[in-house]
């Protein structure tokens, strides 16, 4: 396997890295991982997202931006929306030009889900499967993109996390593409606040789901 990382001028000219992760030119596809604030590709549900796919014989993208240090201190809430979808369609922009993937996966976490919502639209990505972690369902774009989107869907979300919504987790049910999974009892990083060997029960029975539909 072959690392190799790269940077573009992403929004106000701020430099925003990525790491992409290469079988070689027989890929079965490619994983596009975008991670939340503060929560990176290291952490549990995307480093072990990453094997899977990688188990999977796909290549992986790690779109490593980082929002809440000094260059963006004077941005608003809105222009750092507006940073992370111009940065992300960037990103994967740059790297599917140098190699057309038979299959496209994304997966998202949280603050992620904004920009996925927004790949989503494109003619692009009309053929790729979503994955959805944790995704802010009470912030109306997100929502609506989820309700609204036409591709093969995962959703895993805990009914403990701050941004669950009961009402709209329903609603979600009416796009049959989507499937949706509520895990009782786990918080916004789908764990059991510091119990451990609970949290990682969870997380063994949330990277089964993901493989099953990676591979359906």
């Amino acid at each position: 396997m072959k690392i190799s990382t790269g940077v573009i001028k992403g929004y106000g000219g701020i430099d925003v890295p990525y790491t992409r992760l290469s079988q070689g030119e027989n890929a079965e596809g490619i994983a596009i991982l975008l991670p939340g604030l503060g929560y990176t590709v290291q952490a549990p549900l995307l480093h072990y997202s990453t094997g899977i796919y990688l188990e999977k014989g796909f290549d992986v993208l790690h779109v490593n931006y980082k929002y809440t240090g000094a260059d963006y201190e004077t941005f608003s809430v809105e222009e750092v929306d507006d940073a992370l979808k111009h940065d992300v369609n960037n990103i994967i922009d740059r790297v599917l030009q140098d190699h057309a993937y038979p299959h496209i996966h994304i997966v998202a976490n949280s603050f992620g889900t904004l920009a996925l919502g927004h790949e989503a639209a494109r003619e692009s990505m009309k053929d790729a499967k979503l994955i959805w972690l944790t995704p802010l369902l009470k912030e109306d774009e997100i929502f609506q993109a989820m309700l609204d989107s036409k591709q093969e869907g995962l959703c895993i979300i805990g009914d403990e996390d701050r941004h669950y919504d009961e009402g709209r987790f329903n609603e979600l049910k009416a796009n049959q593409r989507l499937e949706l999974h509520l895990i009782k009892g786990v918080n916004h990083s789908l764990e059991h606040g510091f119990n451990v060997l609970d949290s990682i029960s969870t997380h063994k029975e949330l990277m089964s789901i993901i493989k099953a539909f990676s591979e359906a």
